[in-house]
């Protein structure tokens, strides 16, 4: 396995274990929101990586690659899709104040995040890895 998928698994592990902490610690309590709210940079950091060296490859190599073309239509990755529902929730949420729809956002937020750590995993890293042997 690659350097940078097994770094990017790593950062995977890492945010699952910060959402199922802010969810343990409880989304309206002060602790969890912080956490979350610390989070932001990670996760930030996290998405532009994979946005700058993951799915450029993919996306190049699916010109030419119809079963990989196939899975990310699929998987209707939009990597943009994802960084701009985190982008929103810590734009809107960053301040500390929280409104009735805060627990739906994080759970979506959670959800896009989740989905997006399933895909990569399970199909688009061994994509990476044949295309990178060639």
């Amino acid at each position: 396995m690659s350097a940078l998928i097994e770094e990017f698994k790593k950062e995977h592990s890492e945010i699952i274990a910060i959402l199922k902490e802010v969810k343990k610690l409880g989304i309206h309590s002060e602790e969890g929101r912080a956490k979350l709210m610390s989070a932001k940079e990670y996760l930030l950091e996290h998405l532009h990586k994979e946005n700058e060296q993951l799915y450029p490859v993919l996306r190049k190599s699916a010109e030419h690659n119809k079963t990989l073309k196939n899975e990310l239509d699929i998987f209707a990755m939009d990597p943009a899709y994802v960084s701009r529902v985190v982008l929103e929730f810590f734009d809107k949420y960053s301040g500390g104040v929280t409104d009735k729809d805060f627990k739906i956002n994080f759970e979506s937020l959670v959800a896009s995040l989740n989905a997006r750590i399933r895909n990569e995993e399970e199909a688009l890293y061994q994509e990476y890895e044949e295309i990178k042997k060639k």
